[in-house]
């Protein structure tokens, strides 16, 4: 929390005018590309990330597919992982979130100026909704970011087990997955300390249609969450 407070106040000269044009690119007629807008998002997000005090250290960029049309997997460790992907990740997206995160102030404009997904996470229909949703865009060559844990882990580095029901918009779509490791995310908002952090993004390489066709969303769930886990404890100090 006290890194959130220095991160508002180091930059509250630019605050609203970040309000003011993303909360516009929102808008359904707003005229902004995709690209145009996600383009505006990452270099607000570098800008809060650095004065900010984290070092984002990202690997394996370049294995995330060329062509649109891909959902990312990382483990889930808190509100800072949004930041770090945003800041690292060459290819728009948009984000399934919860539905109370999604209206934290900045937040929600980012979230809608991405076309991005709030889910109620206690309505079976909503879920329903959303999954359809991301199947269709992710067809029409939209990425999204998903967190298949369902909520964040309160163990560091550890991290819990993956639902398998966050992986049929992937199945439907018949869609690359990538899986991607995130080290050390808790630490900036959850550490009460300003002492500098560094943060770690690991794209994995991604599992495509064919490598996964007949299998269980169950057994791609294990997978993914074996393969994340296992980047962490190579990479973990």
């Amino acid at each position: 929390m006290w890194r959130i407070i220095y991160m508002v106040l180091m930059n509250l000269f630019h605050a609203p005018i970040w309000l003011y044009k993303i909360g516009r690119m929102g808008r359904p007629e707003d005229r902004h590309t995709k690209e145009e807008r996600y383009e505006y998002i990452a270099k607000m997000d570098k800008r809060i990330i650095r004065r900010g005090r984290v070092d984002l250290v990202c690997t394996g960029a370049d294995l995330i597919p060329k062509r649109d049309g891909f959902i990312m997997f990382p483990n889930h460790q808190g509100l800072f992982d949004v930041l770090a992907l945003f800041a690292t990740c060459p290819r728009p997206f948009s984000v399934v979130i919860k539905k109370e995160a999604a209206e934290l102030v900045l937040v929600k404009q980012v979230l809608g100026a991405m076309r991005s997904l709030s889910m109620d996470r206690d309505d079976i229909k909503d879920q329903v909704r959303v999954i359809g949703e991301v199947t269709r865009r992710v067809k029409q060559g939209d990425n999204f970011v998903i967190f298949p844990e369902g909520h964040r882990s309160r163990n560091g580095n550890e991290i819990l087990e993956f639902k398998s029901g966050t992986f049929k918009s992937a199945v439907k779509a018949g869609c690359p997955i990538v899986p991607v490791a995130l080290i050390n995310s808790y630490r900036p908002f959850d550490i009460r300390s300003l002492r500098r952090e560094r943060v770690e993004i690991h794209y994995l390489e991604p599992i495509y249609p064919d490598q996964y066709a007949g299998m269980k969303t169950v057994e791609i769930a294990q997978i993914v969450h074996d393969r994340i886990q296992e980047e962490i404890n190579r990479n973990i100090r």
